[in-house]
């Protein structure tokens, strides 16, 4: 997807996010705003806000997630990064987990049914960094989930990441309490 197709294919995965995914948890109204707005919202260079993308990394029986201890914030995260070009938001998100993870072997979850809607999009207040000319801004963040196996092997990427690890699967329900209440459900609703 070049940066020209980006502004349509956005308002499509934000329209079928809001009629089909979305529930009166979702606070969509700053990026809506932005949308209409015009903002570039695929640079990282638009403030006060532009487009993330990440990947909830998970086992197959929903036992276990990956997370990563991102060096700039301190905390431990799933996945994730500025959107950079890419055929659909998923391949971003998949990009992203396997740069920071190492690993290669992800399958998109059954839960996204093979297509581009996002789990998740979150908007999250992102802290002003001086050194790169960044000021307080947002990431609307799009979360995709992805399978992989606890037996390969991975590595964090040493730039940006501290450390890498599974955690038990309701680790996620702090982090994105959304993606852990989705999955959940769709693991209850094909038992």
């Amino acid at each position: 997807m070049v940066k020209n197709e980006f502004g349509g294919l956005f308002t499509h995965v934000i329209t079928r996010y809001q009629s089909d995914i979305a529930d009166n948890t979702d606070d969509l109204a700053l990026l809506l705003a932005r949308l209409m707005a015009g903002d570039d919202l695929s640079s990282r260079r638009t403030f006060p806000g532009h487009v993330t993308t990440s990947a909830i990394i998970v086992d197959e029986a929903l036992t276990s997630t990956l997370l990563i201890l991102h060096k700039a914030s301190g905390r431990w995260l799933q996945p994730g990064g500025h959107w950079e070009a890419s055929p659909t938001f998923r391949a971003s998100a998949l990009r992203e987990a396997q740069e920071e993870t190492g690993l290669k072997q992800f399958e998109l979850h059954p839960w996204h049914a093979g297509a581009d809607n996002p789990m998740d999009i979150d908007t999250h207040a992102i802290a002003a960094r001086p050194s790169r000319e960044e000021p307080d801004h947002f990431h609307f963040d799009l979360r995709y989930v992805y399978c992989a196996s606890m037996n390969d092997d991975f590595m964090a990427q040493v730039d940006e990441i501290d450390a890498i690890q599974w955690w038990p699967f309701d680790a996620l329900q702090p982090i994105c309490p959304r993606v852990w209440r989705r999955l959940r459900a769709f693991k209850v609703s094909i038992s």
